[in-house]
């Protein structure tokens, strides 16, 4: 079995608590009667949500998106899926967890 595909189950099988809780706001059409998927592998890369309707990708980062080889990657990362038409929509960990409500208002502002 490809390991990208391999990958993505592993990465849906063990989300971070952050991950869930978006989750649960964006699955079985919830948000706006949208079809989203998690852990979706799009090149050479695995995003955290994706809503291919409307091109968007939602990624949750924690405190290790900080360290510069890391933004580098992510910046290379967003870049890339730019190129392929989505728009990239990141929030950190502690946005899901303290306000969950505007990452739902921030996320509409990309309909």
């Amino acid at each position: 079995m490809d390991k990208k595909i391999i990958r993505a189950r592993n990465l849906r099988v063990n989300q971070t608590p952050q991950e869930l809780k978006l989750w649960n706001l964006l699955r079985a059409r919830k948000f706006h009667n949208l079809k989203f998927r998690r852990q979706y592998h799009i090149g050479n890369y695995i995003v955290d949500f994706i809503c291919r309707e409307k091109k968007i990708i939602i990624e949750i980062d924690g405190g290790q998106h900080n360290f510069d080889e890391n933004v580098l990657y992510d910046n290379n990362r967003t870049e890339f899926l730019h190129s392929k038409g989505y728009k990239v929509i990141r929030f950190w960990n502690n946005d899901i967890d303290n306000n969950l409500e505007g990452v739902y208002a921030e996320i509409e502002k990309f309909l």
